[in-house]
């Protein structure tokens, strides 16, 4: 869920928008591969990215003019840890670093967004989190199968290694979930994650989806692919692509301190409600903007962040700085970032 800017960066290998002339170019792309670093159990290690981005932009700004000339004003990259270019993935951490200054002139393409949020820099392009299409694709099941589960979640309720209690994990959210309806019949929830996941979520009426770390996660776009309501619970989330997706038609929005009465709200849904919401997820070009197909397709997600940075164009002519002038401070930040990178 970590690797879009993998595959952004094949798409864009072969995709007509790329030049090999550099003057030509509107857009300059750098991928660093933060995400890559790994921990010894696969989960992306963000303490370093940090390290890693900058010497990644040193080395393109002592290489080439392009990256002087504005200080990245016309440059974007791809940050799709839990925060952003906060690179942590406890929010009082992140918001404790902020940031990487250097970063502050580029457009961010990142799959965290929430309003009012030092992670949240304006103009920053808000993706969903890359799914896996092909292997979506394969659990289909006929579409005439009857939605037979109310609501329905897998995952975690309580981080028991980072947060025993359950209050900081998920802002309470998930915990709450578990404790007020663990024992409803409406409710099919469990931490466990079985073989038939796909398909038990094309059998359910509602997907909840809360807050986990992060406001954002994959069963945002399992949910839409698969044609089941997404409950999203998580305060002043920034959608992906909100512009061509109609969130509020497809989705329920609850707020986190309601969620003890998430039974009565899905319940206040009449038929008619429902039907509408279901119809209008079934417009497969909402699904296909929530995903990075291979080969890509007209509107996936890949031609989703063409058309918002061609939407930045043309730059403002003050982007551009004079000889000498620098505006970013790259003594700012915390004195473990100023160490170059080294792969271990």
């Amino acid at each position: 869920m970590f690797a879009a800017e993998i595959f952004l960066h094949r798409f864009l290998l072969s995709s007509a928008v790329r030049t090999l002339n550099p003057d030509e170019a509107d857009w300059f792309f750098t991928p660093v591969y933060t995400t890559c670093d790994l921990t010894n159990n696969g989960l992306p290690l963000p303490f370093d990215s940090p390290r890693m981005m900058r010497s990644a932009i040193q080395y393109i700004a002592n290489k080439w003019s392009y990256w002087n000339r504005t200080e990245g004003a016309d440059h974007f990259f791809i940050v799709p840890h839990d925060f952003g270019a906060c690179f942590h993935y406890k929010e009082e951490k992140a918001i404790e670093r902020g940031i990487l200054p250097i970063l502050q002139r580029a457009t961010l393409v990142q799959t965290f967004g929430q309003s009012y949020h030092v992670c949240m820099k304006k103009g920053s392009i808000v993706i969903p989190p890359y799914a896996p299409t092909a292997r979506i694709l394969a659990h289909l099941i006929p579409p005439s199968t009857p939605r037979s589960i109310f609501a329905y979640f897998r995952g975690l309720f309580y981080d028991v290694g980072n947060d025993p209690e359950g209050g900081y994990y998920a802002r309470g959210a998930r915990a709450s979930i578990w404790e007020n309806f663990k024992n409803n019949a409406l409710f099919d929830l469990s931490s466990e994650h079985p073989a038939t996941y796909y398909e038990d979520m094309q059998r359910a009426i509602f997907c909840l989806c809360p807050l986990g770390w992060a406001p954002w996660s994959p069963r945002l776009v399992e949910a839409v692919v698969f044609g089941c309501i997404p409950v999203i619970i998580a305060d002043d989330i920034v959608l992906p692509f909100a512009d061509v997706i109609p969130w509020k038609e497809i989705g329920v929005f609850v707020a986190e301190h309601d969620v003890p009465n998430l039974d009565a709200i899905l319940t206040s849904l009449s038929a008619v409600e429902i039907l509408k919401k279901q119809r209008a997820l079934a417009d497969v070009s909402i699904k296909q903007a929530m995903l990075f197909p291979h080969p890509s397709l007209p509107n996936d997600a890949f031609h989703q962040i063409l058309n918002g940075l061609a939407r930045k164009l043309p730059h403002d002519p003050n982007i551009y700085l004079k000889d000498g002038i620098r505006i970013l401070n790259w003594t700012a930040g915390p004195r473990g970032d100023m160490q170059p990178w080294k792969q271990q």
